[in-house]
């Protein structure tokens, strides 16, 4: 299970910019996660729960948007839409696709309270 790995790196790197900031707490993160990285929802959520607590994100509220699978052709140069296991150019089902979105990871945005 890779989410607890996933999201000990999302925290660390939450507290480090909350601690930057001069935060008191960390009240929201909102993460962006693309359907190929494979993450499953319920265990970064579970993950969270587990290593959050005795931090600055300890009563947050994680948010995660998926971002959909996004391929160019090589070939045609079609931008397309596409679930995890059909990559062909649906304009001119050509195998040589590029995958341009669906593997991101990052943290869109974090809120916290400052410290008074």
């Amino acid at each position: 299970m890779h989410e607890f790995s996933l999201m000990q790196s999302v925290l660390n790197d939450v507290e480090a910019s909350a601690r930057d900031a001069g935060a008191e707490r960390v009240t929201e993160i909102k993460l962006v996660v693309g359907e190929m990285r494979e993450v499953v929802f319920e265990a970064m959520e579970f993950a969270f729960e587990a290593l959050a607590p005795h931090t600055l994100s300890e009563h947050a509220q994680l948010t995660m948007r998926t971002v959909k699978p996004r391929s160019r052709c090589s070939q045609c140069g079609d931008d397309f839409e596409h679930d995890r296991f059909h990559w062909s150019c649906p304009t001119c089902d050509s195998l040589a696709t590029e995958l341009v979105a669906g593997k991101e990871l990052y943290i869109d945005t974090i809120e916290v309270d400052l410290a008074k």
